[in-house]
């Protein structure tokens, strides 16, 4: 059973912005899946149907079997959620954080080895609205694994963080899909897509123009390794400049 099924999922905001066009898509348990494209591509539009958090204007979406407009408190136990922009301005430690995201699902994870995990054990007691944006995102990345997810959904998950900050980030989603979590991810960034994943569709203006694995968008075109994506929101999957320089 796929983690993840879309059917011609479409989105239109007024008469004229289609955010999401006709998407057809499948994710794999266990795999590493990766939005890539420009600001304003729609991965993060696409995600948002996903969870429920805005309705498609026709079409479908399946999370874990489930209908992902029917059934979306049902499919919120089993996921993880990395939100884009997520942020903390309240008074509570980002021990207390952790533990709020455990006593929320029921879970009985220990805070401290969450906080381990990504790195802030040390700053686990510090007010996390002082945190800085990289230590924020590894909170709220370590709030995503509470209760061992079977799907995490992380939108452009490596804004804020420095270089050791990503490599861990990516050890911990490579370890997870390793003992089957399926890991839906949105990036603009390449060198995450060539770390961690399993296979690639690049999202432009709405649509998906292109889908494969790294390997095989390299063999197909001739031995470069550079994807570039155009600014502008008129690619389509004939134009698509994918150099592959090793």
């Amino acid at each position: 059973m796929p983690s993840i099924q879309t059917n011609g999922l479409t989105k239109q905001f007024g008469d004229e912005i289609v955010a999401v066009d006709n998407l057809d898509l499948t994710i794999n348990e266990g795999e590493i899946f990766d939005f890539l494209g420009p600001n304003g591509a729609g991965k993060s539009t696409t995600i948002n149907l996903l969870l429920d958090f805005i309705r498609p204007t026709k079409g479908s979406a399946t999370v874990l079997g489930m209908n992902a407009q029917a059934e979306p408190a049902a499919i919120r136990d089993r996921i993880g959620v990395l939100p884009e922009g997520y942020g903390f301005d309240n008074y509570l430690t980002g021990r207390e954080y952790v533990e709020w995201a455990i006593e929320t699902k029921a879970a009985n994870d220990d805070p401290d080895e969450i906080l381990d995990i990504v790195g802030i054990l040390d700053e686990a007691d510090r007010t996390a609205a002082g945190y800085s944006k990289g230590m924020q995102q590894r909170l709220a990345f370590g709030m995503a694994l509470v209760d061992d997810p079977e799907l995490l959904i992380l939108d452009e998950p490596s804004t804020g963080l420095d270089p050791n900050g990503m490599q861990q980030m990516r050890s911990v989603i490579r370890e997870r899909a390793e003992a089957g979590t399926t890991v839906f991810f949105s990036s603009h960034i390449l060198s995450e897509v060539e770390e961690v994943c399993d296979r690639v569709g690049v999202m432009n203006d709405g649509q998906l123009v292109a889908m494969d694995t790294i390997d095989n968008l390299r063999a197909e075109m001739g031995g470069q390794a550079s994807l570039e994506l155009l600014p502008c929101c008129t690619i389509r999957s004939d134009v698509i400049q994918i150099y592959l320089d090793n």
